[in-house]
């Protein structure tokens, strides 16, 4: 007997000789009364529970065990799993074992993980946390499908933004992706927008024509630095998912497929102008992109903060607590961080 069981027994049976209930004893101690009666009554003998003696019928021999894992590594067997090799046996006329003896054995042999040859898994890191603090220091791009009335053919909405104003800096609609456009619409943004060398991050995901050599090579030449979100993560460029998001759903946006290239970029232009100029971005304090990108935003808050004041002021049983943060957004993150979050924004950009 252990010497833990036989220390129980000493001080159950001093509670119970001092005056204390055997059931409550047990109880602090945190056994039954039945297990304290056993154990004190067979206090010099050992467990007395009878282990099973008896052994499979159809137990294994050494022998076949050896053969299963002889026939599983031999060179036509060695990436297989037990349900591909025994079939594959009994196609020979063969029969060692069934697929549960098979699975058995060799996880006791620790021969069932990973078989099979595979690659190895590819580490695929997150791209730099990246902040903009002014306009102009960050743009996202990407290329989404607009239907024709053909059916299976396609436009392409090639768009670029602004993170930190929210503002679309560039478009253009055309009727294939290639690398060439794309190298074009960002050579139009940087004279237009007077963008100097290496003042500018341009974000996108990993389609080909945001790798396309033509692309790489005038951001090159125009001193822009390309960022890259990881293979099949789309959260990695959220700013141009969530406008392309808007854009189809506005009500304006046709019931009926565009009827050709040049009704498309009415569409899109008129879309355009309402984003930039009348949206009220929820992402930006429901400022317009175009008042952020100018600064113009840091006034209309100013003055929106007073407005919230006065009214406290002059009815304060309304307000439980503080008036609505209206402060001026500083800093706007991509992929950032743990430990820094974008500001919520509502579902439609």
């Amino acid at each position: 007997m252990s010497n833990e069981r036989v220390n129980i027994i000493t001080l159950i049976t001093e509670a119970c000789n001092s005056g204390a209930k055997q059931e409550n004893a047990c109880n602090i101690i945190g056994i039954s009364s039945k297990t304290f009666q056993r154990w004190n009554g067979n206090s010099m003998k050992q467990d007395g529970r009878i282990k099973p003696k008896h052994s499979p019928k159809h137990k294994l021999t050494e022998l076949e065990r050896q053969r299963i894992i002889k026939v599983a590594n031999e060179p036509e067997y060695a990436s297989l799993p037990p349900c591909q090799i025994v079939p594959r046996l009994a196609d020979t006329g063969v029969y060692i074992a069934s697929e549960a003896s098979f699975y058995r054995v060799l996880n006791e042999h620790n021969q069932l993980k990973h078989r099979e040859k595979s690659k190895p898994t590819r580490q695929v890191t997150k791209p730099r946390a990246l902040t903009a603090t002014v306009p102009n220091q960050i743009y996202t791009w990407d290329i989404t499908y607009l239907p024709t009335q053909i059916k299976g053919i396609f436009l392409y909405l090639y768009l670029v933004i602004d993170i930190y104003s929210r503002k679309i800096v560039g478009w253009q609609v055309h009727d294939e992706e290639r690398s060439t456009l794309a190298a074009d619409l960002m050579t139009d943004i940087c004279q237009r927008e007077q963008i100097k060398r290496n003042q500018v991050t341009l974000h996108s995901d990993n389609g080909s024509p945001m790798k396309g050599a033509t692309m790489l090579a005038t951001l090159q030449e125009l001193g822009i630095v390309p960022s890259f979100s990881r293979p099949s993560v789309s959260n990695d460029n959220p700013y141009s998912e969530s406008v392309f998001r808007t854009l189809k759903y506005r009500p304006e946006y046709p019931e009926k497929p565009f009827l050709d290239i040049g009704e498309a970029r009415t569409w899109v232009n008129g879309f355009v102008q309402w984003y930039n100029t009348e949206h009220r971005h929820s992402g930006i304090k429901f400022t317009t992109p175009q008042e952020r990108h100018s600064g113009k935003d840091i006034e209309i808050l100013a003055k929106r903060k007073l407005v919230y004041k006065q009214a406290k002021l002059e009815n304060p049983n309304r307000w439980s607590g503080d008036i609505k943060n209206w402060d001026h957004i500083e800093e706007v993150y991509l992929n950032p961080e743990k430990g820094k979050s974008e500001i919520k924004e509502c579902k439609a950009a």
